[in-house]
């Protein structure tokens, strides 16, 4: 991508983003169309924001429940990579363990994440482990999925010549396999990341002690719209911050890619 195409792509996005900070601000001030009690103006949320930060809300000030949450996010992201590859190449690679793990998956991947979380509290309480647990399994899904995609989609042509070149056990994988389904794995491993914020908020609603998702309970039964928008806000930037981390992390591993 050349630097005028770089440049004009840049200020369409800062374009975008000016422009629903002027929409926000018009709705909720001079215009009127949006009551207040309903959604706040910026200054609200500012005022949110700052109280947060350099004070005490629902436990802790933003800090702390940054770390909470971005924690058993790393936790429960890693733990579903290693279930998310294991599975996925696994039922790939083998007619037995796809045979033997195919009606198991088929059964648990209809079911939404969130209908987990009450059987993980009944099993494990209100601790971390439950949420890791709801994370993994729903993380590991879409990782699973592009996982076998990745392998299926291998030129055999390829694997064929590897094979007569004497490719052999974890030489063929680490040289053909992975680098071959590398490109739909980082496609589920965007999926896993995004679905790991998604279980980790929606879980720390039903009972954490820190955390984004404390932030937002409390603000909802103080019904504090401006602490939820903080609380909406911070997710998103926590979400978009990890996924940044992920594209340079994909960058490295498949130099070749442009996206």
């Amino acid at each position: 991508m050349n630097a005028p195409s770089t440049l004009r792509m840049r200020a369409i996005r800062v374009g975008s983003v000016l422009c629903l900070l002027a929409l926000w601000w018009l709705a909720t001030g001079p215009a009127g169309w949006v009551d207040g009690t309903r959604f706040p103006d910026p200054q609200t949320f500012l005022a949110s924001l700052r109280q947060i930060s350099f004070g005490n809300y629902a436990g802790g000030d933003l800090a702390r429940h940054v770390l909470t949450s971005s924690w058993l996010v790393a936790r429960g992201f890693l733990l579903a990579v290693a279930i998310g590859l294991g599975l996925g190449f696994a039922m790939s690679l083998s007619a037995f363990w796809r045979d033997f793990l195919s009606p198991i998956f088929n059964f648990v991947r209809p079911v939404p994440p969130l209908a987990w979380i009450p059987l993980a509290l009944l099993w494990f309480g209100l601790g971390d482990n439950s949420k890791l647990f709801v994370m993994a399994l729903a993380a590991s899904i879409p990782l699973v999925i592009n996982t076998m995609t990745g392998v299926e989609q291998i030129d055999r042509t390829l694997l064929a010549a590897a094979r007569v070149n004497g490719a052999r056990g974890w030489t063929w994988l680490r040289h053909v396999i992975f680098p071959g389904a590398m490109p739909h794995i980082m496609i589920g491993l965007r999926l896993a990341l995004q679905t790991s914020w998604t279980v980790i908020v929606a879980a720390e609603l039903l009972g954490a002690i820190w955390g984004v998702g404390k932030v937002l309970t409390a603000a909802k039964d103080d019904v504090y719209p401006g602490m939820i928008l903080v609380g909406m806000a911070t997710v998103a930037v926590l979400g978009m911050l990890s996924s940044a981390l992920l594209g340079w992390i994909e960058r490295r591993v498949m130099p070749w890619s442009t996206r």
